[in-house]
């Protein structure tokens, strides 16, 4: 997806690190350096390393910009490249990481690619009964180059924890000195995880409706499989599409007649004009639009937790 930017900027990353490329990369006195691609990984990581002298913990991909439309700069690839501990998802949308990390070299980094610890949690992009198809919203992608993975991996409580191990695992190899903070914070952080993973469990229990009604993409799958749930929606995850076309519209509104939920589901950053549209459809003008929060443009104030509990008051009231 970011292959031409990667090209156009890895001639000036390696004019600018030529002289120091034979060095190995140290962590400084004042502690280590971490990287975190995205806002989730990049909350986790702070809870993980909170209460450790000096750690320098940057994001990659914040301040609004949403993960699928990011263009990374020859900075961001100079701050990978100088990083101890580099934290990403390995999708398609931060692939770029990957291609660079093959061009530049630091035998000391250890690095951390959530597909990768994940591998065998990870499920392809579907397209089910109702939804506007691949090729209407994914046309940079080459389909020769084999199946497109759903990368929205951080929208699981259950693998979030798999990934916070990792990352702790990863930071006690490059500053053994705070493991045992490492540790501690670790063991906390998870408990929040298994506390909200039951919550999530007793409210599905006591639903009325096993499936979601997403008017807007659909990123929300690995929550989905978490808890059974069921789905209908208009584009897959990764889509560019915006507009509906008459069939999904129509889809969606039978849908909402049929399952008479209290509301239906939008992401952030969503305009909510398709939600409207389908409920005006459907004649359900009293039904709810409530925006489930899939934090892939938030910046570093993001509270993973909180967030997750947020949702799961709103996918409370979609289910009811």
């Amino acid at each position: 997806m970011f292959k031409k930017i990667f090209a156009a900027v890895m001639g000036l990353i390696l004019a600018i690190s030529a002289a120091g490329c034979s060095k190995t990369q140290q962590p400084s006195s004042k502690g280590i350096k971490v990287v975190c691609a995205t806002a989730p990984l990049f909350d986790w990581t702070g809870k993980i390393t909170e209460g450790t002298d000096g750690t320098d913990l940057s994001l990659i991909i914040g301040n609004g910009t949403d993960l699928h439309s990011f263009q990374p700069s020859a900075k961001d690839i100079i701050s990978i490249k100088n990083a101890d501990v580099l934290v990403y998802v390995g999708g398609e949308s931060d692939g770029w990481i990957r291609d660079a990390l093959k061009e530049i070299s630091n035998k000391n980094q250890q690095v951390v690619c959530l597909m990768d610890i994940l591998k065998d949690a990870i499920v392809e992009e579907e397209v089910v009964e109702g939804m506007q198809g691949e090729e209407d919203g994914h046309e940079e992608h080459d389909h020769e180059e084999g199946p497109e993975y759903d990368e929205h991996v951080w929208m699981s409580l259950r693998l979030a924890g798999r990934a916070c191990k990792a990352i702790e695992e990863a930071l006690e190899k490059v500053s053994s000195k705070d493991a045992a903070k490492y540790r501690a914070n670790l063991d906390a952080y998870l408990a929040k995880l298994t506390e909200l993973d039951r919550q999530y469990e007793d409210m599905v229990k006591g639903a009325r409706l096993d499936t979601m009604i997403v008017c807007d993409r659909y990123p929300f799958r690995y929550l989905a499989e978490d808890y059974k749930l069921k789905y209908s929606a208009a584009f897959v995850g990764c889509s560019a599409e915006t507009e509906a076309s008459f069939e999904t519209v129509k889809f969606l509104a039978d849908k909402v007649k049929s399952l008479d939920p209290k509301a239906v589901l939008i992401i952030d950053s969503s305009d909510g004009k398709l939600a409207k549209t389908v409920l005006e459809t459907a004649g359900k003008s009293s039904v709810k639009v409530e925006v489930l929060d899939s934090m892939q443009s938030c910046g570093p104030e993001l509270d993973y937790i909180k967030t997750m509990t947020e949702n799961l008051e709103k996918l409370k009231t979609a289910l009811s």
